[in-house]
């Protein structure tokens, strides 16, 4: 059953007095008082009556069907409700249980001015002194019918038991507890009760008249003197002993209340009736207190003073309990008229009617309040016929609903009942209501009859009561009880149209218990809430009850009347109705009016509580309550209406205002209103240990995610200007309290509504906030001065969430130096893990991935263990104000990590970057998912990364309205938030690397000057700056200004085969930078130490800088356990070189030697024996060189030098600007191939053809054969040069510039099939090629044929004698046609087949010459047919003919010879003898 005041049976509840005594916590006095409210309702079936004959009036055996339902206080009635009584009897308090605490009986005294009143232990002491604080109950509340004790978690000792007094019940702890036990207690306070009542009863018999509640009268002090003895003492129960000793009398009811057994609980033995258990409370002096006469005028009602915990427990060591008023004030203070008796001599008929009216309607009420359903109706009935016919309008509404309660009561105990005809409606309304009777009747006929016919009377009969409540008269209701009974009557319409307008088990406990029938108290509260779908066939309509119980909010004339917690508590009423019914924006309304109406009444209480304690009102309300907040609780000033126990707020007002907040769509933490102090962060310092805890559950990616969700559904839903101003009233609202956490929250809820809740973009959106920039920066202020005001006082260190889940737009990696930076390569990059790697100095052909660009991306995403790292981050502020950033520090994942904490300050309306440092403490991957922020005055959270701009969409959905479209649209995923996706990215983080740095070179200021061709060396030291980690692996990778050019070339397309081979050896042979000792092995540097290498530079064309990088780390493992991937730093060192010409080849050209070189030639020669070579085995090549160094060269230049050949060298002087020529004798070439491919020195190209289609066939064919003819004969040609003067230089003279055109080739050729033609028998020969002979001697001509090549040749000889000094075809015939030449034979004719390999075939012939003169005889050799060889496969031979394809797509041709030296012969006349 709940305590709401406006549930529809309140008029039947007795209220009873609930205080503690003793020594007792406040958790425990509240768990017993929840013990006893689990037994709230007692049937009288289970109550033990009376047996004294003059205390049976209400005995239960009456009515054994009926129960009495309490309401447990633990304070007093304010002295305007208690006003209201006899008229509302159920206003009065009956009752009183003082609750103590068992387990601190054996403790200590609870009072030492008691401790000499005898008992042999502290536990007996404690026992008699809460026996003589029951005594002092009685005194100070002598018109409670009932004063009981009752001693919870109380366990008796097994010997000698201390005899526990009168009035004192104990109750065992809860695992010794029957179930009954907490019912038998309830039971024995009601037997009391209804006992008791019998005397009050017989005193309201005794009263003369009874007066309407708002009534005045001038006789106050005469009235109720039947209910004062002479020695002024009010009424007490008959336990309170009189002077006569009267007590006794309670001693034998308890005994006789044994007799008789409970129907629904099972027989307990009497020797236990007097000793159930125990429990706990604290002394307790509380005055009941209630003024004479009402305040008058226009002056609002005084607040109240609130009866709390802390001040309802009194000193129980008071000498004499607090002074009364006169106990007879509790019928009322108007004046009476003193009536003696209802005699013919005494008033009018009308008089004594109106008197016994409302005599029996407050007996009625009494007879409601025990149970007794039956006797009560009668009563009421017969009150309410009378009232009816004299038009006593107020006492007929009220028996009229008091007659509706016990129709109610009967209806929900399942007792059949006749519905009085005084509630039977009037005869025009009948015929409409006999209607709907059979309307209900066809719509459930099992519905049982009686409640039918109550269910269509209840509208009807509601309207009668407020229209007699209503009526203007002279006696007619204050505003309390008017506006409570039509939220009460509303509320019993709202459980009758919630059930579907039947009157059943479901509607009958809503309006009894609170509850839905079947349903634990307090569960399913608000289950059955209504949506705004209407109902229009239920029976009472929703339109109906919203226009009854608006009839309740207090006017303004009436407000004036009405104090601030009769306003705040109509209100409430109001908005609940509103609440149950389902219109949520009616019910705001009246919330942000309740709103205001606190906020009024706390303003007020400030002001008055700062005069009683002497401090100015704008002082606030910080002092006063802590001047309050003492530990007693005690105190009478007014500031005491603000001392709210720990909880209240979170508890009470922070629903109630989620409430309002919910239902106006404020953008806060929505659905989580119920939580809202779970979302402060609040810090709880230990005093030893001085740590501090913080609660942060609710910031991982997905419920940020829906946080926003949410916020955004509520953008959309309502209007942001009622949204605003009802944030500013509950700040308000807050303030006064005051409430710390609640002005926080609402501040920070204020700005999140105000402002656009969006992520701008580049295209700048507009993000500006709804609040103009002052409001904006007070809210600012007001949330800090909070904030630091907590702190000073002590409470726990209170913040604010948060209002922008948008402030960290970005966090990145920001790179680290070039000398830190790591680099990743696979395993197979290392020296040795291939076959072309295999020393860790690669070739520049090779791919070498130390000198190529890191990956952006993967450097960004790199750290190295024990090495700071700096973070950019990027924070958004998007309102006019500045954000005060007290710390930040990054959140990450995985390996562990340690950030650095920063604080900054983000000016108002703009993005700001700041840098932060982390470093990792171990390798491993670490995952950054946000940073843990810390905004001055707001919680210390968790903020996820939001990169992309993000701006929800405004959806039009029709499917559902008002509060119901807003839960809607809270879970339901709009395309908006499935964009927003929280941004995280990994680190890979590498065990710990050393640091090298360059600390030294032999090189001034890392620049050379150099000759081209000179080649210098040099030493860089390199030193590990790391203390720790040593260096054992280094790799030295070169790059120069020379290369990028030659890559260049090398990717041009046009590049002809000759070109690229050039090309590429330059970058293999001829490296700038290169390092000596490559097979140096001790790479390694120990922590601290140093290492130097050499070296080397070649001075080039086009060399201006150079680069030496060096790739060091630390693998700890050797390179075969290496994983896939490992990290090296680089170190390098650039070098500024400077290039001067030396020795330049000007020009070239190659001569044949046709005869012995002359003497002079030798003159410059090295080697004098190289005289014998013959013109058939050597040339001549002449170089033009050019001294271009301003000093005197030498010059040395070198050829052969083979196994079977001398070298021939020779030297020259060359002074500074000359040119000299130098003839060097060159050994001729043979290559068997001539045409051969051109290969390539670049691996990667080793399988690729460069086809020409530029050219023609006989143009390559030619660039061949320079090009094989020029290696060879560059790989015999050696120059150096070197200077004298000044610093000597000395280097090597480049003969890669040198081009040889077909002549050049033509001579330096040895031609594979060689012709050698002699002429014998003549005279004088100089060496068989010139001799002399006479006409007509006869002549042997032979022909010597050499075939060099490998295969053999089928040659045809061709010969041709000739005239010397003609040209050859004038020549040729005119040897022919004029007959000057004979020979034998034919001039040409096959020799057959010439092996390969050396093979020599000879053939001779006689010839003749006829006359004189000088002839040469030469020749040729044509190959016949293109010899092929046989195929491996199958052994076939091949037809030889002349259309056979050859590699390359060219056909082969027949190849012709010629003799390079004919015969010559001179011819003379033979001399005569």
């Amino acid at each position: 059953m709940t305590l709401d005041p406006f549930i529809p049976i309140a008029p039947a509840r007795i209220k009873v007095l609930v205080l503690p005594i003793g020594h007792i916590k406040r958790e425990r006095f509240t768990a017993f008082v929840n013990r006893l409210n689990e037994e709230h309702i007692v049937h009288l079936r289970d109550v033990t009556p009376d047996s004294r004959p003059h205390r049976n009036m209400f005995s239960p055996l009456a009515f054994p069907g009926g129960a009495m339902f309490y309401e447990l206080m633990t304070h007093q009635p304010s002295p305007s409700h208690l006003a209201l009584s006899p008229f509302d009897l159920w206003r009065e308090q009956l009752a009183v249980i003082a609750i103590a605490d068992g387990t601190e009986l054996g403790a200590s005294v609870f009072n030492k001015r008691h401790s000499g009143a005898g008992g042999r232990t502290v536990e007996e002491t404690n026992i008699r002194t809460l026996y003589q604080d029951l005594e002092n109950l009685r005194d100070q509340y002598p018109k409670m019918l009932a004063h009981q004790v009752l001693i919870f978690d109380y366990l008796p000792a097994g010997e000698n038991p201390i005899p526990i007094p009168e009035g004192i019940i104990t109750i065992p702890p809860p695992d010794k507890l029957k179930r009954t036990t907490i019912k038998t207690v309830m039971c024995d306070v009601s037997s009391i009760i209804l006992a008791e009542m019998t005397t009050l009863a017989k005193s309201f018999e005794g009263l003369s008249h009874i007066d309407s509640p708002g009534v005045h009268s001038s006789a106050a002090q005469d009235r109720m003197n039947g209910l004062v003895g002479q020695d002024g003492m009010a009424r007490r129960n008959s336990q309170f002993a009189l002077p006569g000793g009267s007590r006794s009398v309670s001693a034998t009811a308890l005994a006789d209340r044994g007799h008789h057994a409970r129907m629904s609980m099972p027989p307990v033995s009497s020797s236990k009736t007097a000793s159930f258990g125990g429990g706990g409370g604290s002394s307790s002096s509380t005055p009941s207190v209630r003024p004479t006469t009402p305040i008058s005028g226009n002056k609002p009602l005084p607040n109240p003073p609130l009866y709390t915990f802390d001040n309802i427990i009194g000193p129980a060591s008071s000498d004499q309990p607090p002074a009364r008023s006169d106990p007879t004030d509790s019928f009322g203070s108007h004046d009476k008229v003193s009536v003696q008796g209802f005699g013919s001599g005494g008033m009018d008929a009308r008089i004594r009617s109106k008197s016994r009216c409302r005599i029996q309607v407050v007996i009625g009420s009494l007879y409601l309040q025990s149970g007794l359903w039956s006797n009560a109706l009668k009563e009421l009935t017969e009150a309410a016929t009378v009232a009816k016919s004299i038009n006593d309008h107020v006492w007929h509404g009220k028996a009229l609903e008091l007659c509706l309660v016990c129709l109610l009561l009967l209806g929900w105990a399942g007792i059949e009942f006749a519905i009085p005809s005084v509630l039977l409606p009037p005869g025009d309304k009948g015929s409409g209501i006999a209607q709907q009777i059979n309307e209900a009747e066809a719509k459930d006929p099992r519905q049982e009859k009686w409640l039918r016919h109550l269910q269509c009377y209840i509208p009807e009969v509601v309207e009668r009561i407020l229209g007699l409540y209503s009526r203007l008269t002279a006696e007619c209701l204050p505003p309390v009880p008017w506006s409570e009974a039509v939220v009460r009557f509303a509320r019993m319409l709202t459980a009758l149209h919630v059930a579907g307008g039947r009157l059943g088990r479901e509607s009958l406990g809503m309006m009894v218990l609170g509850v839905e029938e079947g349903e634990g108290e307090g569960k399913g509260k608000g289950k059955r809430l209504l949506t705004t779908s209407p109902r229009f066939t239920v029976n009472p309509t929703r339109t109906v009850i919203v226009q009854m119980v608006f009839r309740a909010f207090p006017a303004s004339a009436a407000s004036e009347l009405l104090m601030t917690v009769d306003r705040v508590t109509i209100l409430s009423g109001i908005a609940s109705v509103l609440g149950m019914l389902g219109f949520q924006r009616k019910k705001a309304m009246v919330v942000r009016e309740l709103v205001s109406v606190l906020i009024g009444g706390l303003v007020e209480a400030r002001t008055r509580g700062a005069a009683d304690v002497g401090i100015h009102p704008a002082a606030g309300l910080v002092g006063l309550n802590g001047m309050n907040g003492g530990a007693g609780g005690g105190g009478g000033s007014g500031a005491g209406a603000l001392d709210l126990a720990e909880g209240d707020v979170e508890r009470g007002i922070d629903e109630f205002l989620g409430v309002l907040l919910r239902t106006y769509g404020v953008v806060g933490d929505v659905g989580q209103a119920g939580k809202a102090r779970e979302n402060m962060q609040v810090a709880v310092t230990d005093d030893d240990e001085k740590t501090t805890t913080t609660r942060d559950t609710k910031d991982t990616d997905l419920e940020v995610v829906a946080r926003i969700q949410r916020q955004s559904a509520a953008r959309f839903f309502g209007m942001q200007t009622v949204k605003l101003n009802i944030l500013r009233s509950c700040i308000n609202f807050s303030e006064a309290l005051p409430d710390f956490a609640g002005v926080l929250k609402y501040s920070s809820d204020l700005l999140r509504t105000a402002g656009s809740g969006i992520a701008p973009g580049p295209r700048r959106e507009d993000a500006y906030p709804a609040i103009s920039r002052e409001e904006q920066v007070r809210l600012m202020a007001n949330i800090l001065k909070t904030s630091n005001l907590s702190k000073r006082m002590g409470i726990g260190e209170l913040a604010a969430e948060y209002w922008d889940e948008f402030l960290l737009r970005g966090i990145r990696l920001e790179p680290l130096p070039v000398t830190r930076t790591p680099v990743a390569h696979a395993k197979t990059v290392l020296p040795g893990a291939a076959t072309a790697r295999a020393s860790q100095d690669v070739d520049p052909f090779i791919y070498n991935p130390f000198l190529k660009r890191p990956d952006t991306a993967m450097v960004e995403s790199t750290l190295v263990a024990g090495e700071p790292a700096t973070f950019r981050l990027t924070l958004q502020n998007p309102f006019e104000m500045e954000v005060d950033i007290e710390s930040v520090r990054l959140d990450t994942e995985g390996a562990d990590f340690e950030s650095g904490v920063e604080h900054t300050i983000i000016g108002p309306y703009r993005t700001q970057i700041l840098r932060i440092s982390g470093t990792p403490k171990a390798g491993g991957t670490v995952k950054v998912t946000g940073a843990v922020i810390k905004v001055r005055g707001c919680r210390e959270r968790r903020f996820p990364i939001f990169v992309e701009p993000w701006a929800p969409d405004n959806e039009t959905r029709t499917k559902a309205s008002g509060i119901t479209a807003l839960e809607a649209n809270m879970v339901a995923v709009s395309p908006a938030v499935e964009r927003l996706k929280p941004y995280n990215f990994d680190l890979k983080v590498i065990s710990p690397q050393p640091t090298v740095v360059v600390k030294s070179s032999t090189l001034p200021q890392s620049s050379v000057m150099i000759l081209e061709g000179e080649r210098q060396r040099f030493s860089v030291t390199l030193q590990n700056l790391s203390p720790d980690t040593p260096v054992d692996f280094l790799l030295f990778s070169f790059k120069d200004s020379t290369q990028e050019p030659l890559q260049t070339a090398l990717n041009s397309r046009d590049a002809t085969a000759t070109e690229l081979y050039e090309y590429e050896l330059i970058l293999a042979k001829k490296q700038a930078l290169r390092l000596r000792n490559r097979a140096r092995n001790d790479r390694f540097i120990a922590p601290g130490q140093t290492a130097t290498f050499d070296f080397e530079i070649l001075g080039k064309p086009g060399l201006t800088h150079g680069l030496i990088q060096v790739d060091y780390a630390h693998l700890g493992v050797p390179p075969d356990e290496i994983a896939e991937q490992f990290y090296t730093r680089q170190v390098s060192m650039e070098l500024t070189v400077t290039v001067n010409a030396s020795v330049d080849i000007s020009r070239v050209d190659v001569i044949p030697l046709n005869s012995s070189i002359p003497e002079s030639l030798w003159t410059k020669s090295l080697d004098k024996t190289t005289q014998l070579l013959t013109p058939e085995t050597h040339c001549l090549l002449l170089l033009d060189l050019r001294n271009s160094w301003p000093s005197q060269m030498t010059v040395s230049l070198s050829s052969g030098g083979g196994e079977n050949d001398r070298p021939i060298g020779m030297e020259e002087h060359i002074l500074p600007g000359n040119t000299t020529r130098l003839v060097l004798p060159i050994r001729r070439v043979y290559l068997e191939d001539p045409h051969a491919f051109i290969p390539a020195l670049n691996p990667s190209r080793q399988r690729q053809f460069v086809v020409s289609t530029k050219i023609s066939p006989e143009a390559e064919k030619a660039s061949r054969e320079a090009f094989w003819y020029r290696e060879k004969v560059l790989d015999s040609l050696r120059g150096t040069w070197k200077t004298f003067t000044g610093k000597t230089r000395e280097g090597e003279i480049s003969f890669r510039g040198m081009r040889f055109n077909s002549k050049m080739v033509d001579v330096i050729r040895v031609d594979e099939v060689d012709i050698d033609i002699s002429l014998s028998g003549s005279g004088e020969r100089e060496g068989g090629k010139e001799g002399k002979a006479y006409v007509d001697e006869f002549l042997e001509l032979k022909v010597r044929v050499v075939n060099r090549g490998k295969r053999p040749v089928l040659g045809l000889l061709r010969l041709m004698p000739v005239l010397c000094h003609r040209p050859f075809n004038v020549s040729l015939d005119f040897t022919r046609k004029m007959a000057k030449f004979a020979w034998n034979g034919n001039l040409q004719f096959p020799i057959g087949r010439v092996a390969g390999d050396g093979g020599v075939r000879e053939v001779s012939m006689g010839v003749t010459v006829l006359c004189r003169g000088a002839f040469e005889i030469g020749g040729s050799v044509e190959e016949v047919v293109p010899y092929v060889e046989e195929e491996n496969g199958e052994g076939k031979k091949e037809v030889e003919d002349f259309g056979l394809m050859v590699a390359g797509g060219r056909r082969r041709e027949r190849r012709v010879w010629h003799a390079r030296r004919g015969c010559r012969v001179v011819v003379r006349d033979r001399p005569e003898e």
